[in-house]
C-alpha cells in the first residue's frame, strides 16, 4: 500500500468516526445526559514542575494539548508532499493550489458581508476557510470508484494547502498578548531544533524533548500552542541514517506512527468536546443572525464557489488540467465536499470567539449545519454521476 493510499484509508475511516463522535456528543449536550457531558468537559487537569504550573480543564488540554500533535502530523504531511510529494512540482501544486486560494477567500468574503460593521463578529471571519479532510474522504469512501484516484488526490493535496493557510492565519490574527520571556524560550528551542536538524541528528527522542519545551513555551507566549507541533515538524529530517549506516525517514516514520492515534482518538475526542451544542436553546431566528448564516453560507456556498471557481479559472486559462479521469460534475461535487470544514472550522471558532456562549452557541451549531450540508449535497452530486 502507498502512502497516498495509506493516508486515504486512514482519513477516510476517521471520517466516518468523526461522524459518530459528533451525534454522540449533539445527544449528551441534548437529553438528562447534559450535566455529565460538561463536568466531563471541565475536569480540572494539572501538571507541575516546580513553579512551571500548566491548570486546564479536559477542553482546553484537548484543543491546546492533543491539538498540537494533530498540528504536527499536518506540518509533517506539509513537508513531505512539498518535498517528494504532491505538492512538489508547479505542475502538481497549480490546480489544488489555486482551489485552495479560493476556498479560502470567497467563504471570507462572504462571512463579512453579513459581519462587517460588528467589530467582535468580524473576527470570525476564518471560520468558513477551513476544510477537514478526514470528513471529506470519509464521504468519498462511501462512493467507492465512482470517483477517481486523482480526484482524492486533488482533495488531499487542497486541504492540506487549506491547513496550511489556516496555520498561517492562526499565527497572525488569532494571536493574544505576548510574553517576552516566553517567547526567547520559544526562539531558542526553535534554533536547537533547527540545529538538530543541520548537524544531521537523527535520534527521534532528541526532537520531541526539545519540542515539548517548545510547546510548553510557545502555550505561555501567547501565540496558540498547536503552532509549536507545525513550528517542530518542519524541522524533523525528511531522510537521515542510523547508527549503522542505513537511511531511512524519520518524517514519514512519525507520521505513520502518529497517524492512527490522531485519526482514531485525537480527532474523535476533539469532535466530541466541542460538537455538544445544545440546540433546545437556540431559535431559527438566533440562526438567521449574521454570525451564525455568514459561517454556514461561508462553507456551503462559499467554499464550493470558490474552489471550483478557481479550478474552472485555472483550467480555461491552461494553467492547470482538470484531474486524470474525472468530469467537471465531479469536480463540482468534490468543491462542494470541501464545504465540510468540521474540525478546523471548530477549532478556529474556539479562537476567534472564546467565550463560548458569546454567539449562544449558534456560530458552533453553524458549522456542523454547514458541513452537513456540503456533505450531503457533495455526496448526492457525486452518486448520480457517472462511474469513474
Amino acid at each position: 500500500m502507498t502512502i497516498i493510499e495509506e493516508f486515504i484509508k486512514k482519513e477516510s475511516s476517521s471520517g466516518i468516526l468523526l461522524m459518530f463522535a459528533t451525534v454522540l456528543a449533539l445527544v449528551f449536550s441534548n437529553t438528562a445526559l447534559s450535566p455529565l457531558y460538561q463536568s466531563f468537559l471541565h475536569i480540572p487537569m494539572e501538571i507541575r514542575i516546580g513553579p512551571l504550573q500548566l491548570d486546564k480543564s479536559l477542553y482546553h488540554w484537548v484543543n491546546d494539548g492533543l491539538m498540537a500533535i494533530f498540528f504536527l502530523l499536518i506540518g509533517l504531511e506539509v513537508k513531505r508532499e512539498m518535498l517528494e510529494g504532491e505538492l512538489s512540482s508547479l505542475s502538481q501544486i497549480a490546480l489544488p493550489g489555486l482551489a485552495a486560494v479560493g476556498g479560502m477567500a470567497i467563504p471570507a468574503v462572504v462571512y463579512l458581508v453579513f459581519n462587517l460593521g460588528d467589530s467582535v463578529a468580524v473576527g470570525g471571519w476564518a471560520i468558513p476557510t477551513a476544510t477537514d479532510i478526514a470528513f471529506a474522504l470519509g464521504i468519498l469512501s462511501l462512493l467507492g470508484k465512482r470517483v477517481p484516484v486523482s480526484l482524492k488526490i486533488f482533495l488531499m493535496a487542497l486541504a492540506i494547502i487549506d491547513d496550511l493557510g489556516a496555520i498561517v492565519i492562526i499565527a497572525l490574527f488569532y494571536t493574544t498578548e505576548l510574553s517576552t520571556l516566553s517567547i526567547v524560550i520559544a526562539a531558542a528551542s526553535l534554533a536547537v531544533l533547527i540545529a538538530l536538524n543541520r548537524f544531521g541528528i537523527s535520534k527521534k527522542a532528541a526532537y520531541f524533548i526539545v519540542g515539548i519545551v517548545l510547546w510548553v513555551s510557545v502555550l505561555k507566549s501567547g501565540v496558540h500552542a498547536t503552532l509549536a507541533g507545525v513550528a517542530l515538524a518542519f524541522t524533523i529530517p525528511l531522510n537521515a541514517q542510523d547508527g549503522s549506516g542505513k537511511r531511512f525517514s524519520p518524517v514519514k516514520q512519525i507520521e505513520h506512527d502518529l497517524h492512527f492515534w490522531v485519526a482514531f482518538f485525537i480527532l474523535p475526542l476533539f469532535a466530541f468536546v466541542n460538537a455538544g451544542v445544545d440546540v433546545t436553546k437556540i431559535s431559527l431566528s438566533q440562526m438567521s443572525g449574521p454570525v451564525p448564516m455568514g459561517i454556514f453560507l461561508g462553507l456551503f456556498l462559499g467554499k464550493q464557489l470558490g474552489v471550483f471557481g478557481f479550478s474552472w479559472l485555472a483550467i480555461k486559462m491552461g494553467l492547470a488540467k482538470l484531474p486524470d479521469g474525472s468530469s467537471w460534475r465531479q469536480l463540482y461535487g468534490v468543491s462542494v465536499l470541501t464545504g465540510i470544514g468540521f474540525t478546523m472550522s471548530l477549532f478556529i471558532t474556539s479562537l476567534a470567539f472564546s467565550d463560548d456562549s458569546l454567539f449562544q452557541y449558534t456560530d458552533k451549531l453553524a458549522v456542523i449545519a454547514g458541513s452537513f450540508v456540503s456533505g450531503i449535497l457533495g455526496y448526492l452530486i457525486l452518486k448520480t454521476g457517472k462511474k469513474a
